[in-house]
């Protein structure tokens, strides 16, 4: 079927490619260098972050990028890159900012597949493209292939406990984000969002094992071409991870994703009575139809040296859904707002 595969590749495949890397990843790092390791900061896992905040006046900046390829029809790429900068103001409070760099290029079968569909077949939209169907079938092939700024993002995190003195490691995390384009079509948009994010870890076997869980609460406000939403969205990640021999960690990470909203017709003044809306103004907080949900489960493999590191990993979609007749959902799957397969790489050096 054409949910099993991205970019051409059975996805069978890609499981067994991302084995082989892992293996091959930890035989080339393996007796390179010998320096201590540093902790502060490291990402073990895609999503899943621990506790760890920076030390007084230290800096440290990374690059990570996301790839998620497949919308069950067609074919989907978006790569999502983040330069960010990271600085300690003391050992418990570290500041950051980052950069947001959208790459999008798809082309998508099923129209109902929103608002890829939509946005892919908009000649007003740059970095669309329709073109007639060369096989004189009388249909369209349409494809959106565009790189732009996507936004930036603000975070402060403060540590309350610590997994090497403490029981539990605990950190709070809040942050604002700024968007100027949808990160799942690239269309433009004016986008703010304030974040909350509870974050915990248990160390076990002197600090080789790791177990970290991350809740995150988004409060968004979009605007798009004729659409304005109101959003609230959860974020829980879980991650495992076990140092095999210095500098190498193996995990394991799974992350369920969902949002709840409904969106507002600006043209038309109207609302979808089939649905419930969210709304998070100061006195009127409620919690409206759970527009979409996708839980994603996969490897992840970290090495690190005395002042970098680098993390790798892949997800899949095992399971989605939607409380809206708006989703796009299919084989068990949501595919409006979720994708086939997660795949990053992320480097931080510390200064």
């Amino acid at each position: 079927m054409n949910n099993r595969k991205f970019c051409g590749i059975n996805l069978e495949k890609i499981k067994q490619y991302a084995v082989v890397a892992s293996v091959l990843a930890a035989i080339l790092f393996g007796g390179l260098y010998n320096p201590q390791v540093s902790q502060a900061g490291e990402n073990l896992w895609m999503y899943t972050q621990g506790t760890d905040t920076r030390p007084k006046g230290s800096t440290e900046i990374k690059w990570g990028t996301i790839g998620r390829f497949g919308k069950y029809t067609g074919d989907y790429s978006f790569y999502d890159h983040r330069p960010e900068i990271e600085y300690g103001i003391t050992d418990k409070l570290t500041v950051s900012g980052e950069l947001m760099i959208f790459s999008h290029n798809y082309s998508v079968d099923n129209e109902e597949n929103g608002p890829v569909a939509d946005t892919q077949q908009s000649t007003d939209i740059e970095g669309g493209e329709c073109i007639t169907d060369p096989e004189g079938n009388g249909g369209m092939n349409c494809r959106y292939n565009r790189t732009s700024f996507g936004g930036y993002e603000l975070n402060a995190k403060y540590n309350f406990l610590s997994p090497y003195k403490d029981v539990l490691g605990l950190t709070g995390r809040v942050g604002f984000e700024g968007r100027e384009r949808y990160r799942l079509d690239g269309a433009n948009i004016e986008q703010k969002t304030i974040h909350f994010t509870l974050m915990m870890q248990k160390n076990w076997m002197d600090d080789r094992l790791v177990l970290a869980g991350n809740h995150k609460m988004e409060l968004e406000r979009r605007k798009g071409a004729d659409v304005l939403e109101e959003e609230i969205a959860f974020d829980t990640s879980v991650g495992i991870s076990y140092r095999y021999k210095p500098k190498h960690f193996v995990g394991f990470e799974v992350r369920r994703q969902a949002d709840y909203l409904a969106p507002f017709t600006v043209s038309s003044q109207s609302k979808d009575d089939f649905l419930e809306y969210s709304n998070w103004d100061l006195g009127d907080f409620s919690i409206g139809t759970n527009h979409q949900y996708g839980i994603y489960m996969g490897p992840s493999y970290h090495y690190a040296e005395k002042n970098w590191w680098v993390t790798t990993g892949i997800l899949f979609q095992t399971w989605g859904g939607s409380g809206s007749h708006q989703a796009f959902v299919r084989d068990g799957k949501n595919y409006d707002e979720h994708e086939t397969v997660h795949l990053s790489f992320t480097v931080g050096y510390e200064m």
